[in-house]
């Protein structure tokens, strides 16, 4: 008995050393290989307007913004959700349609001209398809529902030219809905016509997107929408009391009740306090700036005054890779793994990114931040993509059941 307990003891002291000495592992490497194998869908990158103000090839390197086709490539992106964005002055201007199809038309541009390197995606279907064959997807969403000008046959419309979601609003309250950026509440949360339009949304397959909403908004929708909904770029309030462009704790359990996702935007102003206080003044004095300068083209008028307003303020206080992590996690321990997901805001929230996350090859350290913190491979597929893609997937089988479209 003594020699089988000393031999036993042995192998557990010589498993231990061993187990001491085992490298530990390459999380960074790990990251990468999910990146590469997984669909990563981001619905929210805001390309079509930047490219409309500085034109440039994004199908190669470029000098500026967030997303190209190397760097997404590098980052495992997939499947990215050009976002269709009318400024929500344009509305009083009547110009709100023109614009929605100028930029519909650049993106149908970018895919035409980029040597296979791109294709329009309608559907999860496509995306997958278009994953297994190497080819990133491009779909649309409508940031700001101002183009449909009042009309329920120009969803139909832009069903047909490849838009599925819709942000019903965006900084000012328009004929749909009110916004959270904006005091004048005139529907005190929907119209009666933005109350057809998420009926109509509905019906032909369109994702009723809340980001932007007001809260009264929001919880009309819920009340009317018969499929999931979608926050497209939106954070979670906890980490930024108050501010009603970001999420309440029980606005993220009835969005999940409903079946719907959260899409996390990394703007920094969206992530921590500080930095939502800065950014708080920045904007504006950054818009009256960009006013006044009209006569510079606006990429300069955007640098010029960053340089002054640092050399005042001094820098943006930057959000962190952990500070972004932090978010993904309150949402799941509210409301579990499925209803959360990526919507970077890249190319939309100007220099305010956080610390590795700056542009779309980053994507590989949020995975490696999730792996750290314990989430398995599993799941993180599922905040990757695969939640989105459920999302939509329920919204087209929905109106499969509903629409005349084709």
């Amino acid at each position: 008995m003594t020699y089988k307990y000393t031999m036993l003891a042995l192998a557990f002291t010589v498993l231990a050393a061993c187990e001491r000495s085992a490298p530990p592992p390459d999380l960074a490497a790990e990251a990468q290989r999910i990146a590469n194998e997984s669909i990563i869908v981001d619905t929210h990158i805001d390309v079509p307007y930047r490219l409309d103000e500085a034109p440039a090839d994004v199908s190669r390197a470029t000098d500026g913004g967030d997303f190209d086709y190397p760097r997404a490539r590098a980052g495992g992106l997939n499947a990215a959700f050009m976002s269709i964005y009318t400024p929500a002055k344009l509305e009083a201007e009547g110009q709100s349609r023109e614009k929605a199809e100028q930029l519909i038309d650049l993106v149908e541009d970018i895919v035409s001209s980029s040597a296979g390197k791109f294709a329009v995606a309608t559907s999860p279907g496509d995306v997958r398809k278009q994953f297994e064959s190497g080819i990133m997807s491009l779909s649309m969403g409508m940031e700001n529902g101002s183009p449909l000008e009042g009309d329920l046959a120009n969803l139909q419309h832009y069903y047909d030219r490849g838009i599925r979601y819709i942000t019903l609003v965006h900084s000012l309250s328009n004929h749909i809905s009110d916004s959270s950026f904006d005091e004048n509440r005139q529907w005190n949360g929907l119209s009666e016509f933005g109350v057809e339009v998420v009926r109509e949304m509905n019906r032909l397959g369109i994702m009723v997107d809340v980001s932007h909403v007001s809260d009264e908004a929001f919880w009309q929708v819920l009340d009317i929408s018969a499929v999931p909904v979608i926050a497209s770029h939106s954070s979670a309030r906890h980490f930024t009391p108050g501010w009603e462009r970001n999420m309440s704790d029980e606005m993220i359990t009835a969005l999940a009740n409903n079946g719907g996702i959260i899409m996390i935007n990394f703007g920094s102003a969206f992530i921590t306090e500080e930095a939502r206080q800065y950014s708080s003044q920045r904007w504006p004095a950054s818009r009256a700036y960009i006013e006044e300068h009209s006569h510079l083209p606006r990429a300069e008028a955007q640098r010029q005054f960053a340089v002054a307003w640092e050399a005042e303020h001094g820098p943006m206080p930057y959000a962190s890779l952990d500070d972004v992590l932090d978010h993904f996690d309150h949402v799941v321990g509210l409301v579990g793994i499925d209803h959360v997901g990526i919507g970077s805001d890249y190319d939309g929230v100007g220099d305010s990114l956080p610390t590795d996350l700056k542009d779309a090859s980053a994507y590989p350290n949020l995975i490696e931040g999730l792996l750290r913190r314990g989430y398995s491979e599993a799941d993180i597929r599922k905040i990757l993509g695969e939640n989105l893609l459920r999302v939509w997937q329920s919204v087209e089988d929905y109106a499969a059941t509903t629409s005349t479209s084709t």
